[in-house]
């Protein structure tokens, strides 16, 4: 059985870090794309970040650049998100999802998901 599950969210002040996790199950985290996304209150849910299979290429949405990083524990099957310099407007619920081989593919399997709120 195919289970992501999200963890690590919380509340930060702004410029503050967190690292989420997405633990998975069903299937090695190296053999498919795992992408981040989030998805603010009356917002439509945006990518966020996305880590290739076999070659682990990573690509990052604009305004998360050099500041979101995304990296994979193949060992602990396990794909995470190091959000560093947050800002108000990364306040969303996060999930991640399975793709197909690459980042491009459509995401088919999803997390829970879990929210992270940055404020004063």
């Amino acid at each position: 059985q195919v289970q992501l599950v999200e963890s690590g969210g919380g509340f930060v002040q702004p410029g503050g870090s967190l690292r989420l996790s997405c633990a998975v199950s069903g299937f090695t985290v190296d053999a498919y794309a795992i992408g981040w996304f989030r998805q603010a209150p009356g917002k439509e849910r945006e990518g966020v970040s996305c880590i290739d299979s076999d070659d682990g290429r990573t690509f990052y949405e604009d305004s998360v650049k050099g500041r979101f990083t995304i990296s994979r524990d193949n060992a602990k099957n396990t794909v995470y998100l190091q959000m560093n310099n947050l800002k108000p407007e990364d306040t969303a619920v996060y999930y991640c999802a399975r793709g197909g081989y690459s980042c491009g593919a459509d995401f088919s399997s999803w997390g829970q998901g879990t929210q992270v709120t940055v404020s004063t």
